[in-house]
Order: structure tokens, then C-alpha cells, then sequence
């Protein structure tokens, strides 16, 4: 009777001791088969998760403008005096919804598209009409209806870490626009990363609409729509002065107007825009120098309305949701010839509008994703916790009755 309690109690300990370790078995064995799955469904091609997200967005792009008026056009045309700013707006449109165009997979390894800028205006999500009267400087900055590309990026197929990864941009790795690793396409476009994130990585992603590649830093965890984040921000120093940062030397091409290369948080990209004298910077010159900020009047830059940032799934390197937000200004100089900049004092940065693109997951796709990625992780992780927990306390449960029944027979 004492041997088959106390072999019961054992065989108990020894059943719960098979789980604790299965349970924790389970832990590599499993990340490896759930990393496995992933790496096949992250692969952008015909019939994956990846290519599905890829080919046309999983949620409604819009694109909202808000529109500097000048309030007092007098005095600046007449005196040169500071200009006093109104934004107006938003003034929003529906972008990204068409597929990605004249898609073509390349024998090494690589995937080449177009990328359709089509916008459709939203009068319901917008202040005002498109017919509204603005002051402003006289720029045209946007042409609906045209494509940007061709894009060539590598599908993942033969290197995971590569995947939509920009192999070339319009034929070329370079851009022809600045000097040494600046004029670098580095990264994706943003829309998604290769796969398995880590918090000190650091993005890299190259954007059209400012003419360079950018990068973004850890902020920290993000929950939507039940799906856990990593955000990462476009940081200040991406926007420093090379004084502050040296990496940033080749951004600055004209040495009078950035005050020997002194002046942060403005880029001169007249070079992609044919010429003319346009400035890229955040809205509001958020993290721009002060004298930059104090040309106008009417601005208050903060960082959660006006910085860039990039949600990021960690497991598939997919964008659930984003927003990307950028000012279009043109620089002003003296000009006695010109009536309208004869008054004009000292150069300076002249706002035009600020646009934010954003986006985030829509409910169909999300769920689908819930379902088919994260819900996996998830519930093998409940499992392994479930197995180790109840296996550790069956063990401990019997092998401290074992030695209870052994103690009380010795007495």
C-alpha cells in the first residue's frame, strides 16, 4: 500500500516535471516554427500575407492639407514686414487607395512597381472647399494624377533581413541631389520592414515628397485594435544642423542662407523640385533653429501634432498605422527688381501649408491579422506559461506529498 501511494507520488512529480519542461521546450521549438511561418509569409510574393498588405493598403490613406494665410499682406508687400500666418484647414483627400501599378518580378530576387498618386478630395472631412481664397506665395507643389517611381525592391525570397528593402529608385541607387551618403535610397518606403524588429533598430525609409532618405528611433509600445506596436519616431537630430551633427554635413548645399551650415530643422531641396527655391521642414518648424521660427509670426510647433512616426507589427515588420508630416515652405530673398520681394529685408523661409499623411489598419485586415499572425504568437505563449506553471506546481505538489508520506513512515 506504501509503495504504490509513494510510486503514485513520484510518477505525479515526474508527469508534472515532462510538462515544466515541455513547456519550456516549447519556448525555441516553437518561436522557431512560428519564425518559420513568418519568414514564408513575409516574403513579398503572389499568395502571402506580406504581398496582400504590399500590393495596396490595408487601411484608408488620407492626406490632410492646412494652408498658411497671410494676414497681413500690406505690410509685408509694403513695408517687408514679418508675415502674420493663419493656418487653414485641414483640407483632406483619400490617397494610396489604387493598387501599385506595372508590377514585374525580377529574376534576382528583386520586384519592380509604380506607385499611382491619385488624390480624391473628402469635402465631409474637411474645413472649407476646395474653391477657398488663400494669401499666399504662389507655388504649385503638387500635380494629381502622376505616378512616382519606378520602385525595385527586394522580395525577401533569398535574404529575409532584405525584404522591401529599396534595391533602386528611377533606375538608380543615387539620387543625384547631394553629396556623399545622403544622396543614398536607403531602407523601405516605409509601408513595411524586414521582419523581426528589435526596439534598437533603427529604421531607415526613403521618401519622394522630401527628396532623401530618413530614419526612425524606438518611442515605445503602441496598442491597435488588439495588436501590439513598436512606435518609432523621425527624431531631431534627423533635421540637426551639421554643427550638431555631422552626418548631416552633405544636407547643406548653400552655405549663406543655413548661416555656415548653423540653422536646424530646414532642407533646401530646390534641386528635385527643377530648380525652384523649396524648403522641407516639420509642420510649425518643429525642431528648427529659433531664427528660423522668428522670421514669421503665428506658428506653435508641438511634437504630438507635428512629428512623424511610424507603428511597426515587430513580428511581420508591417506599418498598421503612421502618420507623416512634413512643411512645404519657399525661401524669400531680397529682390529690388521684383515689386512684390523689392521690400524684402534679409532672406528667409516663407510657410506655405503643412500636410499629415496618415493611416491605420482598417477592421477587416486587422482582424485577419489578429488571426492569422498575432493570435498564433499568443496563444503559443499561453500554452508554454499554461504547461511550465502546471507542470512546476504538479512537481512540487507531489514531490512535497512523497516527502510528507516517507517522513510520517519513518516516525
Amino acid at each position: 500500500m506504501g509503495c504504490n501511494r509513494n510510486c503514485g507520488l513520484l510518477t505525479g512529480a515526474v508527469i508534472g516535471a515532462v510538462l515544466a519542461i515541455f513547456g519550456g521546450v516549447l519556448i525555441p521549438v516553437g518561436d522557431k516554427l512560428i519564425g518559420k511561418a513568418i519568414k514564408k509569409d513575409a516574403v513579398i510574393a503572389n499568395g502571402t500575407i506580406a504581398f496582400e498588405n504590399w500590393l495596396v493598403p490595408g487601411s484608408t490613406v488620407y492626406r490632410q492639407f492646412w494652408v498658411f494665410d497671410v494676414q497681413n499682406p500690406s505690410e509685408v508687400l509694403d513695408k517687408g514686414a514679418r508675415p502674420r500666418l493663419e493656418q487653414r484647414g485641414p483640407y483632406t483627400y483619400r490617397v494610396r487607395y489604387l493598387p501599385k501599378e506595372n508590377i514585374t518580378e525580377n529574376s534576382d530576387g528583386t520586384i519592380s512597381y509604380m506607385l499611382p498618386n491619385i488624390a480624391h478630395f473628402e469635402p465631409d472631412m474637411s474645413v472649407g472647399t476646395e474653391n477657398d481664397t488663400i494669401t499666399c506665395l504662389n507655388l504649385a507643389v503638387v500635380y494629381n494624377g502622376t505616378f512616382d517611381g519606378p520602385y525595385k525592391v527586394y522580395t525577401g525570397k533569398e535574404d529575409i533581413k532584405k525584404t522591401a528593402i529599396i534595391e533602386s529608385y528611377k533606375n538608380k541607387r543615387n539620387l543625384s541631389y547631394w553629396e556623399g551618403h545622403c544622396d543614398l535610397v536607403n531602407g523601405t518606403d516605409g509601408a513595411s520592414f524586414p521582419p523581426f524588429v528589435k526596439k534598437d533598430q533603427i529604421l531607415r525609409f526613403f521618401s519622394s515628397d522630401i527628396c532623401r532618405s530618413i530614419y526612425g528611433v524606438f518611442q515605445g509600445k503602441q496598442d491597435v485594435k488588439g495588436i501590439s506596436l513598436y512606435r518609432f519616431t523621425v527624431p531631431r537630430e534627423a533635421f540637426a544642423s551639421p554643427a550638431e551633427v555631422k552626418d548631416n554635413y552633405c544636407f547643406c548645399t548653400d552655405e549663406v542662407i543655413s548661416k555656415n551650415c548653423t540653422i536646424a530643422g530646414v532642407l533646401d531641396i530646390s534641386a528635385c523640385k527643377a530648380g525652384k527655391p523649396v524648403f522641407i521642414s516639420l509642420p510649425h518648424f518643429l525642431h528648427a533653429s529659433d531664427s528660423v521660427l522668428n522670421d514669421v509670426e503665428g506658428l506653435s510647433p508641438n511634437e504630438k501634432e507635428h512629428e512623424t512616426f511610424l507603428d511597426v507589427e515587430p513580428i511581420t515588420g508591417f506599418t498598421l498605422q503612421f502618420a507623416k508630416r512634413l512643411q512645404v515652405n519657399l525661401l524669400v530673398k531680397p529682390a529690388p527688381k521684383i515689386e512684390a520681394l523689392s521690400k524684402v529685408k534679409k532672406p528667409y523661409v516663407f510657410p506655405l501649408l503643412w500636410l499629415n499623411e496618415s493611416a491605420v489598419i482598417g477592421d477587416a485586415k486587422a482582424e485577419m491579422f489578429r488571426n492569422k499572425v498575432t493570435g498564433r504568437v499568443q496563444m503559443l505563449s499561453v500554452l508554454q506559461m499554461v504547461l511550465m506553471i502546471a507542470g512546476s506546481v504538479l512537481f512540487l505538489a507531489f514531490m512535497g506529498s512523497y516527502f510528507i508520506c516517507r517522513s510520517k513512515k519513518l516516525k
